[in-house]
């Protein structure tokens, strides 16, 4: 078979084919936010709101005594949540809520995160245990897992690595401050210049 031969038989081939006449695809990337996402966001507490009444004593979707609590606000890096999982941020605080009640360990965190605030504190440890003697088992665990993704000012959450407790604490990184922002932003843009 010539050169020809093969062009010929090329061209029969696709003779009853059309060009394209678009060759642009668009990808439309969106995102949906539910309602209840929605609920939930404007439902969320800011540590400056002084109601400590709003994070419920009455009712929190259970986690077992060796789960893992994770949670991330949207925008938080994935380096700064993967480097605060890991344990690599120095811890600033503490707060141990053994021996509290319900009613008692909420308003020990919503002091304790509105302090931190104030002091310009990012980093914290709170040691819930694990809660396997309480019943129902993990209360105290449960109950600090829903309330810390109903305060705006924290922005991410995850169980103790084991040589700070492990699933029995949770490293918590509050929001920066705006002066703590702002002198961010004006060291970085000395380091451009």
């Amino acid at each position: 078979m010539s050169q020809d031969d093969d062009l010929d038989l090329f061209q029969q081939m696709m003779g009853d084919v059309k060009p394209i006449q678009n060759d642009t695809v668009e990808l439309k990337k969106s995102h949906q936010v539910s309602d209840s996402q929605l609920a939930k966001r404007q439902a969320a507490l800011w540590l400056s709101e002084q109601d400590p009444e709003y994070l419920s004593i009455d009712f929190a979707p259970m986690v077992k005594p060796d789960d893992i609590i994770e949670f991330k606000r949207d925008g938080v890096q994935e380096g700064v949540y993967r480097k605060l999982r890991l344990g690599k941020y120095p811890l600033q605080a503490k707060l141990d809520l053994h021996r509290r009640t319900l009613k008692e360990a909420r308003d020990e965190v919503i002091k304790f995160l509105q302090q931190c605030m104030r002091m310009d504190i990012r980093t914290v440890i709170i040691v819930h245990g694990r809660g396997e003697r309480s019943n129902p088992p993990a209360l105290m665990k449960s109950y600090l897992a829903n309330w810390l993704t109903q305060i705006k000012d924290v922005q991410c959450v995850h169980s103790a690595q084991r040589f700070h407790g492990g699933s029995g604490a949770v490293y918590v990184m509050l929001r920066k401050s705006q002066e703590k922002k702002l002198e961010n932003r004006e060291r970085h843009q000395k380091r451009m210049s």
